[in-house]
C-alpha cells in the first residue's frame, strides 16, 4: 500500500491538496479562505491532469526529424485541458473575489454568518 503511494507520488500530492482546498472550503466562513480552498483545490485538479498525461521516455507532440509514430508521443489532450482550466480558474477567481468586494462594501464583513445575519435584518 504504502509502495503504491510512494511511486504514485504526484497523484497522492494532488489527492492531499484536494482534500487540503475541500476541506478549507468547508470549515471556514470567511470568504477570501473559501476563495483560497477552491483555488487549492484546483491546483490539485491540474496537477493530477498533467501527472496522468505525462508519460516517461515520450516527446512533446511536436514532429521533429520526421518521426510520425503516435508511440513516441505523449497525448496532447491533458495539457489543453490544463490550460483552458487555468484560464477559467483565473476568471471564476476574479469573478469571487470582486462579489466578496460588493459583499464586504455593503455588509461591512467577510464572515458568512454575519452577513447572513445582516440579510435576514434587512428583509424583515
Amino acid at each position: 500500500m504504502l509502495e503504491n503511494l510512494i511511486i504514485n507520488h504526484y497523484e497522492t500530492a494532488a489527492v492531499l491538496l484536494f482534500g487540503i482546498g475541500f476541506t478549507t472550503l468547508l470549515l471556514h466562513q470567511n470568504l477570501i479562505k473559501k476563495i483560497i480552498g477552491m483555488n487549492i483545490m484546483d491546483t490539485a485538479v491540474y496537477l493530477f491532469l498533467a501527472a496522468k498525461g505525462f508519460v516517461t521516455g515520450r516527446l512533446s507532440p511536436i514532429v521533429v526529424n520526421g518521426v510520425q509514430d503516435m508511440e513516441a508521443y505523449i497525448n496532447p489532450v491533458p495539457a489543453g485541458l490544463v490550460l483552458t482550466g487555468i484560464v477559467v480558474s483565473v476568471s471564476v477567481t476574479a469573478l469571487m473575489l470582486s462579489l466578496s468586494l460588493c459583499l464586504y462594501r455593503r455588509y461591512h464583513s467577510l464572515d458568512l454568518d454575519i452577513i447572513l445575519m445582516r440579510v435576514k435584518k434587512e428583509w424583515r
